[in-house]
């Protein structure tokens, strides 16, 4: 059956204010009792998944299509290599922050706070992702190509943070580097969500529930393995805004950004329609 009209001029906006509701009530789910570490860790995880599910209904529904950029398949492949570059490029940021010098104190955490806060950071980091790489990229990208997606998606995604008490320009401008083109870039090369969620998640999951390194933005309960405070040049460490804002960080970060980008332009990924292929819903008799 083909999409009716409506849905075709329309699916923008929808697509846009049915991702709204999902983050708003996934994040207020988990930020509802985020101070019991055992509803911190259920509530998190769960609403990460169901709002993969909120998101697979609405594109059925709304765009007439099977979402295959959340596959059962593509979370297989891309979710775990996402989280080791993520999580594993963080680490290294914190090492080379060590070795020059940055690191002030570090206090031992819990395991259940590590638990805790890799909960909810998984709910943050799939609500963000299919906001802004699986409605606002994609979209984009199928009207004017992944270039022209990548300069309108990066900037807003740092414009996001600003709401958060504490942010500052300079931070914005640097999660628009490290976060919006790393994250715009691994879509567009894959064409799926898991790779960015996986990177994502790996990168605020070492940050805030192994390191517990906290920003001046930061508005989140107290878990995590260790808690580690930086001192030192912003440069090195960031300042108020934390590693995120590190110099080493962006250095770091641009290595798989630059490399996720050549390949996407490579295999033509950056032209329009980058997304995957519509596959129409069958119409029920």
């Amino acid at each position: 059956m083909a999409r009716s009209s409506w849905t075709v001029r329309l699916r923008f906006p929808l697509m846009l204010v049915g991702v709204f509701v999902i983050l708003g009530v996934a994040q207020g789910t988990t930020a509802a009792r985020q101070d019991d570490i055992t509803w911190a860790v259920s509530a998190g995880f769960a609403t990460a998944i169901l709002a993969v599910v909120g998101y697979g209904l609405l594109s059925r529904w709304i765009e007439r299509r099977r979402p295959t950029e959340v596959s059962v398949g593509g979370a297989v492949r891309w979710l775990i290599p996402g989280t080791v570059i993520g999580g594993g490029g963080f680490a290294l940021v914190m090492l080379v922050i060590w070795q020059l010098g940055g690191w002030g104190t570090m206090t031992r955490g819990t395991w259940e706070g590590l638990a805790a806060m890799a909960g909810i950071m998984a709910c943050v980091a799939v609500c963000e992702e299919l906001l802004f790489r699986g409605v606002l990229l994609r979209i984009v990208a199928e009207r004017f190509g992944g270039w022209v997606a990548l300069l309108v998606s990066a900037p807003l995604f740092g414009v996001m943070h600003l709401i958060n008490a504490g942010a500052d320009p300079v931070g914005a401008i640097a999660i628009t580097v490290t976060g919006g083109l790393l994250l715009g870039a691994a879509y567009l090369a894959t064409r799926s969500l898991w790779l960015p969620i996986g990177i994502h998640f790996g990168l605020n999951a070492v940050q805030h529930a192994v390191f517990g390194v906290t920003t001046d933005a930061d508005v989140l309960p107290d878990y995590s393995l260790y808690n580690t405070t930086l001192s030192g040049p912003e440069l090195l460490t960031g300042g108020g805004n934390g590693p995120e804002s590190s110099l080493v960080l962006i250095l770091l970060l641009s290595v798989p950004t630059v490399a996720l980008i050549w390949y996407a332009a490579a295999t033509g990924r950056m032209r329009r329609v980058t997304a995957p292929s519509p596959q129409p819903v069958p119409a029920r008799a």
